[in-house]
């Protein structure tokens, strides 16, 4: 598994753990069970996902910015602390 667009395989693999329901009204409700509190509506589908993704987006930056723990999804680990070489090594 290729860790260049990390964010990105997140997102991806969040986003294929989503479920949906379609509720009385007929439109539907989409949420990421591992990644709690992330729930979306939408009058179709597609617009449910769409919003779910953008939902997703704004709750990883946001506990990324806040020092929330992330779930480990796939492997993809966002918790980690990044290693930063030393300006001279450039």
């Amino acid at each position: 598994m290729s860790t260049e667009c990390i964010l990105s395989d997140y997102l991806d693999h969040a986003m294929a753990a989503a479920a949906y329901d379609e509720l009385d009204d007929g439109t539907f409700a989409g949420r990421i069970p591992p990644c709690k509190g992330v729930v979306a509506f939408g009058t179709s589908l597609m617009e449910c996902e769409h919003s779910l993704r953008s939902t997703l987006e704004d709750w990883l930056f946001l506990g990324l910015k806040l020092g929330h723990s992330i779930p480990i999804l796939a492997g993809l680990d966002l918790n980690r602390q990044p290693t930063r070489e030393p300006l001279d090594a450039m």
